[in-house]
Protein backbone atom coordinates (compact mmCIF):
# COMPACT_ATOMS: atom_id res chain seq x y z
CA UNK A 1 0.00 0.00 0.00
CA UNK A 2 0.80 3.81 -0.37
CA UNK A 3 1.01 5.52 3.50
CA UNK A 4 -1.53 7.47 4.51
CA UNK A 5 0.71 10.79 3.62
CA UNK A 6 0.28 9.70 -0.03
CA UNK A 7 -3.09 8.94 -0.24
CA UNK A 8 -3.63 12.60 1.71
CA UNK A 9 -1.29 13.88 -1.07
CA UNK A 10 -3.29 12.33 -3.61
CA UNK A 11 -6.59 13.30 -2.10
CA UNK A 12 -5.95 16.92 -1.80
CA UNK A 13 -4.96 17.10 -5.37
CA UNK A 14 -8.25 16.15 -6.65
CA UNK A 15 -9.53 18.59 -4.27
CA UNK A 16 -7.75 21.57 -5.47
CA UNK A 17 -8.57 20.27 -9.33
CA UNK A 18 -12.05 19.48 -8.45
CA UNK A 19 -13.02 23.32 -7.16
CA UNK A 20 -11.17 26.42 -6.70
CA UNK A 21 -14.18 27.59 -4.41
CA UNK A 22 -13.55 27.91 -0.70
CA UNK A 23 -15.31 24.97 0.84
CA UNK A 24 -15.90 24.46 4.47
CA UNK A 25 -13.34 22.39 6.67
CA UNK A 26 -15.79 19.48 6.48
CA UNK A 27 -14.91 18.99 2.67
CA UNK A 28 -11.34 18.36 3.37
CA UNK A 29 -11.52 16.36 6.71
CA UNK A 30 -14.07 14.08 4.47
CA UNK A 31 -11.26 14.25 1.71
CA UNK A 32 -9.07 13.01 3.38
CA UNK A 33 -11.16 10.08 5.28
CA UNK A 34 -12.07 8.83 2.38
CA UNK A 35 -8.37 8.66 1.01
CA UNK A 36 -7.67 6.77 3.64
CA UNK A 37 -10.61 4.51 5.13
CA UNK A 38 -10.24 1.51 2.73
CA UNK A 39 -6.64 0.85 4.70
CA UNK A 40 -9.39 0.04 7.55
CA UNK A 41 -8.97 -3.32 6.52
CA UNK A 42 -6.27 -3.93 8.57
CA UNK A 43 -7.73 -4.29 11.14
CA UNK A 44 -8.10 -7.80 9.99
CA UNK A 45 -4.96 -9.22 10.71
CA UNK A 46 -5.67 -8.81 14.64
CA UNK A 47 -8.72 -11.07 14.02
CA UNK A 48 -6.69 -13.43 11.78
CA UNK A 49 -8.88 -12.50 8.65
CA UNK A 50 -6.76 -14.04 5.59
CA UNK A 51 -4.68 -11.20 3.73
CA UNK A 52 -6.34 -12.60 0.23
CA UNK A 53 -9.58 -12.91 1.43
CA UNK A 54 -12.42 -10.58 0.24
CA UNK A 55 -12.15 -8.65 3.88
CA UNK A 56 -8.45 -9.23 4.14
CA UNK A 57 -6.09 -6.61 3.01
CA UNK A 58 -6.65 -4.84 -0.28
CA UNK A 59 -10.02 -6.65 -0.77
CA UNK A 60 -13.60 -5.13 -0.35
CA UNK A 61 -12.57 -1.77 1.25
CA UNK A 62 -10.63 -1.27 -1.87
CA UNK A 63 -13.02 -2.45 -4.46
CA UNK A 64 -15.01 -0.09 -6.92
CA UNK A 65 -18.66 -0.53 -5.09
CA UNK A 66 -16.95 0.64 -1.75
CA UNK A 67 -15.72 3.82 -3.34
CA UNK A 68 -19.35 4.34 -4.78
CA UNK A 69 -20.75 3.37 -1.50
CA UNK A 70 -18.16 6.20 0.53
CA UNK A 71 -19.13 8.52 -1.99
CA UNK A 72 -22.97 8.30 -1.05
CA UNK A 73 -21.63 8.28 2.38
CA UNK A 74 -19.54 11.34 2.73
CA UNK A 75 -21.77 13.06 0.43
CA UNK A 76 -24.65 12.91 2.77
CA UNK A 77 -22.30 13.73 5.92
CA UNK A 78 -20.79 16.69 3.65
CA UNK A 79 -24.39 18.08 2.98
CA UNK A 80 -25.93 17.33 5.89
CA UNK A 81 -23.42 19.02 8.09
CA UNK A 82 -22.91 21.73 5.66
CA UNK A 83 -24.16 24.77 3.88
CA UNK A 84 -23.32 23.63 0.53
CA UNK A 85 -26.17 23.28 -2.15
CA UNK A 86 -28.22 20.11 -2.01
CA UNK A 87 -28.46 20.86 -6.06
CA UNK A 88 -24.81 19.63 -6.55
CA UNK A 89 -25.20 16.57 -4.60
CA UNK A 90 -24.36 14.39 -7.42
CA UNK A 91 -21.11 15.93 -7.92
CA UNK A 92 -20.03 15.21 -4.62
CA UNK A 93 -20.80 11.66 -5.36
CA UNK A 94 -18.47 11.74 -7.59
CA UNK A 95 -16.03 13.74 -6.17
CA UNK A 96 -15.91 11.76 -3.00
CA UNK A 97 -16.05 8.54 -5.21
CA UNK A 98 -12.88 9.04 -7.06
CA UNK A 99 -11.50 10.35 -3.89
CA UNK A 100 -11.67 6.97 -2.10
CA UNK A 101 -11.14 5.19 -5.37
CA UNK A 102 -7.82 7.01 -5.40
CA UNK A 103 -6.24 4.80 -2.83
CA UNK A 104 -7.01 1.77 -4.80
CA UNK A 105 -5.44 2.93 -8.07
CA UNK A 106 -2.74 4.34 -5.75
CA UNK A 107 -1.87 1.11 -4.60
CA UNK A 108 -2.07 -0.58 -7.41
CA UNK A 109 0.74 0.92 -8.48
CA UNK A 110 3.33 -0.10 -5.50
CA UNK A 111 5.92 -2.91 -5.31
CA UNK A 112 4.63 -5.08 -2.82
CA UNK A 113 1.30 -6.88 -1.85
CA UNK A 114 -1.17 -9.16 -3.28
CA UNK A 115 -2.61 -6.66 -6.04
CA UNK A 116 -6.29 -4.81 -5.63
CA UNK A 117 -9.67 -6.37 -5.12
CA UNK A 118 -11.03 -3.91 -7.65
CA UNK A 119 -14.22 -6.14 -8.45
CA UNK A 120 -15.34 -7.39 -4.81
CA UNK A 121 -17.18 -8.60 -3.12
CA UNK A 122 -18.20 -9.84 -7.13
CA UNK A 123 -14.54 -11.44 -7.76
CA UNK A 124 -11.48 -11.31 -5.13
CA UNK A 125 -9.16 -11.34 -8.01
CA UNK A 126 -5.89 -9.28 -7.33
CA UNK A 127 -4.66 -6.32 -10.10
CA UNK A 128 -1.54 -4.65 -10.21
CA UNK A 129 -0.75 -2.41 -12.66
CA UNK A 130 1.55 -2.97 -15.33
CA UNK A 131 5.53 -2.69 -13.82
CA UNK A 132 6.21 0.26 -15.58
CA UNK A 133 3.37 2.17 -13.37
CA UNK A 134 4.23 0.08 -9.94
CA UNK A 135 7.15 2.54 -8.83
CA UNK A 136 5.78 2.96 -5.20
CA UNK A 137 8.08 1.45 -2.92
CA UNK A 138 4.67 -0.75 -0.54
CA UNK A 139 4.51 1.51 2.72
CA UNK A 140 5.16 -0.82 5.74
CA UNK A 141 1.90 -1.40 7.81
CA UNK A 142 3.04 -0.47 11.33
CA UNK A 143 3.66 3.17 12.35
CA UNK A 144 6.80 2.04 14.01
CA UNK A 145 8.43 0.92 10.96
CA UNK A 146 8.13 4.06 9.13
CA UNK A 147 11.41 5.22 11.59
CA UNK A 148 13.49 2.42 9.58
CA UNK A 149 15.25 2.63 6.22
CA UNK A 150 12.53 0.98 4.86
CA UNK A 151 10.11 3.92 5.78
CA UNK A 152 12.48 6.94 4.69
CA UNK A 153 12.89 4.85 1.46
CA UNK A 154 8.80 4.54 0.93
CA UNK A 155 8.46 8.44 1.99
CA UNK A 156 11.20 9.45 -0.45
CA UNK A 157 9.14 7.09 -2.99
CA UNK A 158 5.88 8.67 -2.76
CA UNK A 159 7.45 12.25 -2.67
CA UNK A 160 8.69 11.53 -6.55
CA UNK A 161 6.06 9.38 -7.25
CA UNK A 162 3.01 11.03 -5.56
CA UNK A 163 3.79 14.30 -4.39
CA UNK A 164 6.20 15.91 -7.15
CA UNK A 165 3.23 15.10 -9.67
CA UNK A 166 0.61 16.72 -7.33
CA UNK A 167 2.47 19.27 -6.87
CA UNK A 168 2.91 19.72 -10.56
CA UNK A 169 -0.99 19.25 -11.52
CA UNK A 170 -1.91 22.12 -8.76
CA UNK A 171 0.64 24.52 -10.24
CA UNK A 172 -0.76 23.92 -13.73
CA UNK A 173 -4.61 23.89 -12.80
CA UNK A 174 -3.54 27.06 -10.89
CA UNK A 175 -2.07 28.16 -14.33
CA UNK A 176 -4.68 27.76 -16.57
CA UNK A 177 -7.60 28.52 -14.00
CA UNK A 178 -5.49 32.49 -13.60
CA UNK A 179 -5.67 32.32 -17.63
CA UNK A 180 -8.96 31.45 -17.95
CA UNK A 181 -10.31 34.42 -15.87
CA UNK A 182 -7.60 37.26 -17.17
Amino acid sequence: MASAFGHACAALTLGKVYTNKRLPILFWVLTIICSIIPDADVIGFKFHIDYASTFGHRGFTHSILFALIMGFIATFIFTKLSSVSKKQNWKFVVYFFLVTLSHSLLDACTTGGLGVAFFSPFSNHRYFFPWFFRRIKVSPIEVHSFFSDWGVKVLFSEFIWIGLPSLAIIVITHYIRKKKHA
